[in-house]
């Protein structure tokens, strides 16, 4: 196997590493770790729009194919992007993506929805002769679309032209599978034209920054996104293969997954961290250009697994798990920050009610395959994965094999101190009905 090295890392441990893709047969022993270096973060429609702690592609591909055959179905109750369902289509597994953000599934949806390209190319030839007819004039106040701060976050000249775009798009004479490519297209400059950080999940204007908007940024970059995006979609579209199915329900969430037992062959997913990315405030400004959000976040943050929204009367009282070790650190949390302590005990709580509903909705014999980061919080080491084994255990899953992934490349601002630099691979199997 060529792209397999053996190296040492700065801490004198033995590490596997594997460029590219991962052989289906690649040995694994518990405890083991391996650093994958993705080369197909942009593959066909991975690069379609930023977001944060994405899958690299590689994994998801490699366990799909070990675990699963041909036309089987695969689960990833905690979508994000869609990078799991994308890998599974490309593999000819059927699937289903579950995520209770709806930009989330609206990314996603585009991501996996074939187009033609002569439809593609028509579209493309309409909006950019739109672009060089551009007059403000076009425009009128009425036009604008209303949100929190809206004059703060963009100029003038930017909101103006965001909003031609966006009106261009939606008079395309084609269908809505098309038009929302574009729409994909247009959210995914918009934080770069933006006065926000490009770099920062939370959405956040840094004056230290002196961040430059020009006059047409919004238009030219639209161009130039749509020109890289679209041969992509047309090579993905070309690669597309026929009778697989990917679905995304809306009234579902990873913890109420509403499919009759036995439905699954394999899940693979990567849920959130604790307390780490507030998605919907990373695309917050994403989701009012796109009509997912008109005003406050707050109730679309509390049905986040891993949510810092919680509410005073939730962290008046030590809570446990029922896992000693996790329960410890839970407990030394508190002593310094009850809200923390409960928004960990939380996680924890939501990620047991995720592996019941995994567990009933897999066939026996099936697997569910967590990606899972750890997290300090108020300077205590808190390891998810330790804690989820004995809780999957208790359910009835089987603890396979767990190993360890090196995160190289994170695309999170995050404190030196918080940021912990594996993520670890637990296959949990279904021995019993």
């Amino acid at each position: 196997m060529d792209n397999i090295t053996k190296i040492v890392n700065d801490f004198g441990e033995s590490i596997t590493r594997v460029d590219g893709d991962i052989p289906v047969n690649l040995p694994t022993k518990d405890g083991d770790r391996f650093l994958f270096i993705s080369h197909d973060q942009s593959f066909l429609t991975h690069g379609l729009h930023k977001y944060p702690a994405k899958f690299f592609p590689e994994l998801p591909r490699w366990l799909i194919k070990r675990y699963s055959q041909e036309n089987d179905w695969i689960l990833d109750p905690f979508a994000g992007s869609g990078t799991t369902n994308v890998e599974a289509l490309l593999s000819k597994r059927n699937s289903v993506g579950i995520d209770v953000d709806p930009f989330s599934r609206f990314i996603s949806k585009v991501k996996v929805t074939p187009l033609a390209e002569t439809e593609l190319k028509s579209a493309q030839k309409i909006l950019l002769e739109s672009i060089l007819h551009y007059r403000p004039s076009l425009i009128s106040d009425s036009d604008l679309p209303d949100f929190p701060y809206r004059d703060n976050w963009f100029n003038k000249e930017i909101l103006w032209e965001l909003t031609y775009l966006k009106k261009q798009i939606q008079s395309l004479d084609t269908d809505n599978a098309v038009k929302d490519f574009f729409k994909i297209c247009l959210s995914s400059i918009i934080r770069s034209v933006s006065n926000a950080d490009d770099n920062c999940t939370r959405t956040v204007i840094r004056k230290k920054l002196n961040k430059l908007v020009r006059p047409s940024d919004a238009l030219n970059r639209f161009a130039k996104t749509v020109s890289v995006k679209m041969p992509k979609m047309v090579m993905f579209s070309q690669n597309y293969p026929s009778g697989i199915t990917v679905d995304f329900p809306e009234d579902m969430d990873a913890r109420n997954i509403k499919y009759e037992t036995n439905y699954f062959d394999l899940a693979v997913t990567s849920p959130p961290y604790v307390n780490a990315v507030d998605y919907p405030r990373t695309h917050q400004l994403e989701m009012y250009w796109l009509g997912f959000a008109q005003d406050s976040l707050t109730a679309l943050k509390k049905q986040n697994v891993g949510t810092e929204s919680v509410s005073a009367n939730d962290y008046k009282h030590q809570h446990k798990i029922g896992v000693p070790e996790a329960d410890k650190v839970i407990a030394n949390i508190f002593e310094n920050d009850p809200r923390r302590a409960f928004i960990a005990f939380k996680y924890l709580d939501d990620m047991r009610k995720n592996l019941i509903e995994v567990y009933k909705i897999l066939r026996n014999g099936g697997r569910y395959i967590i990606v899972v980061g750890n997290n300090r919080i108020r300077g205590q080491l808190f390891e998810n994965w330790k804690y989820l084994m004995p809780i999957a255990e208790d359910i009835g899953f089987e603890i396979e094999t767990y190993f360890g992934s090196e995160i190289i490349k994170h695309f999170i601002k995050v404190p030196r101190g918080e940021r912990i630099n594996t993520d670890w691979v637990l296959v949990l199997k279904k021995t019993r009905e």
